[in-house]
């Protein structure tokens, strides 16, 4: 296989994949194995952090056996997910926790006096999902630990900080601004650890890896290559679906989801969204967005028969839902308003309960497009991720949405970022990416929609916070 412009290794929860970019700029040779499971006990979700180490490699090393050639590597990784290990030997000293794991709830209780704060420095709200959190409760239950991090003795890290750090047999111990972006340790201003934040989640700051830029990174590996490219999967996804300088966003749905928009120099994110740090160039200069989120979406589903679902039975009762395990996310931030639905559907088949869910999706997705195009005037949205292949999500989105609605001709959007910003052309865009063609005969959907907003902002003003 001749004439590529980059590799790209995507570690996912679920999956890891990698994939060669040509210079036409299509992605082929993909290769895709299952991540290590992960296993949840009690609010903590682990995988075994060396065997996902291993899996990657040998991910990573199928796909480059298609081809002579040695292009320069793209990377993007599941965001917060982080383990402790020895610099000496290696090998990790906890499993690999998962992002999705709770264990901070204890430590965002015990700082949310602080909130604002960590709000104005890392643009994130003060969560669990979060890798300082966690890092906190860890090493508040496990005293001892603090010293040998201290001493260099350990040390710790995201996903791509501990891959990074094997790939150069210990040379290089790095993370990226996007990924040090999620950590609730960085000041997003100045894309430098705070020394703020490092004390008051008890996280010694000469503990943490170096941030480098997201790309133009140019590190030698071990296996022959060059990592250029280095950065979150949701940014990787971002990059490669939206073109520079246009009125977009992005639709993500996968384990869970994200609505994102770029912003311009100097706008600011609208109230109670996210201001994501996307990735900063090699001149550090940093592309910034409004995001909101759809907590564990995917796990809502899950066990439910979405696939099977008909769009032509959308919007055809008055019983609404909310489809989010953990909470509602941004812009609301609400952990009391779970999986809830506003009538007994106990006795609805499985096919009728997935539907009602997907609706929840969709609802909160059309709204937060709503609320973007209202302020920022975005043309068109892109769907990406795993679940953005249900006909229901697609027709839903496409008939709720003030905006046009495209779909990304493939699955691999993060891949495809990652291998873009290695090969040194972020912003190309996916131009051919076709539109939603919605079908519109009814206004079940679109009633019911609006019906579903007033209950929401009535479930809003009731609960609890």
């Amino acid at each position: 296989m001749q004439g590529l412009t980059a590799v790209a290794l995507d570690l996912g929860s679920t999956a890891i994949k990698a994939g060669l970019l040509t210079r036409e700029g299509m992605l082929t040779g993909i290769v895709s194995h299952p991540a290590p499971p992960v296993i949840g006990d009690g609010g903590c979700y682990e995988s075994d952090a060396l065997s996902y180490a291993e899996m990657a490699d040998a991910v990573l090393a199928q796909c480059l056996a298609q081809t002579v050639e040695r292009p320069p590597l793209g990377l993007c990784c599941q965001r917060s997910s982080f383990l402790l290990w020895e610099r000496q030997s290696g090998k990790p000293v906890t499993p690999l926790i998962s992002w999705q794991d709770e264990r901070g709830v204890a430590a965002c209780a015990e700082l949310r006096g602080q909130e604002m704060h960590i709000r104005a420095l890392t643009g994130l709200p003060l969560t669990p999902y979060y890798f300082a959190p966690k890092l906190r409760v860890l090493l508040q239950q496990n005293p001892k630990w603090r010293a040998r991090l201290l001493s260099g003795e350990w040390l710790v890290g995201t996903l791509d900080t501990f891959l990074i750090w094997r790939w150069t047999h210990g040379a290089q111990y790095v993370t990226d601004a996007s990924m040090a972006a999620r950590t609730l340790l960085l000041d997003v201003g100045s894309v430098r650890w705070s020394p703020l934040l490092c004390e008051l989640f008890g996280v010694p700051l000469q503990s943490l890896p170096q941030v480098l830029p997201s790309a133009g990174i140019g590190l030698a590996l071990d296996n022959g290559l060059v990592l250029q490219a280095s950065l979150g999967d949701q940014s990787a996804a971002l990059l490669a679906s939206l073109d520079a300088g246009r009125a977009q966003a992005m639709v993500n749905l996968g384990t869970g989801g994200f609505v994102v928009c770029p912003l311009s120099e100097g706008q600011a994110v609208l109230p109670g969204y996210l201001r994501t740090l996307v990735w900063q160039d090699g001149t550090g200069r940093s592309l910034f967005a409004c995001e909101g989120t759809l907590n564990s979406i995917g796990v809502a589903l899950a066990g439910y028969p979405a696939a099977d679902c008909d769009p032509a039975d959308l919007g055809c009762d008055d019983i609404y839902c909310l489809a989010e395990p953990s909470g509602l996310g941004a812009p609301y931030f609400r952990g009391d308003l779970g999986v809830c639905f506003s009538a007994p559907v106990a006795h609805l088949p499985a096919a009728r309960i997935a539907l009602l869910l997907q609706e929840a999706i969709i609802f909160r997705v059309a709204r937060m497009l709503e609320e973007l195009h209202s302020a920022f005037g975005i043309e068109r949205a892109y769907l990406a991720g795993g679940l953005s292949n249900l006909l229901c999500l697609q027709q839903g989105i496409a008939r709720c949405a003030p905006c046009a609605i495209h779909c990304l001709p493939q699955d691999e959007a993060g891949l495809h970022g990652a291998a873009r910003l290695a090969a040194g052309a972020p912003q190309d865009g996916l131009r051919d990416a076709p539109a939603l063609d919605a079908v519109r005969t009814g206004e079940a959907l679109r009633r019911k929609y609006g019906l579903w907003q007033g209950w929401l902002d009535s479930m809003l003003e009731g609960g609890v916070r």
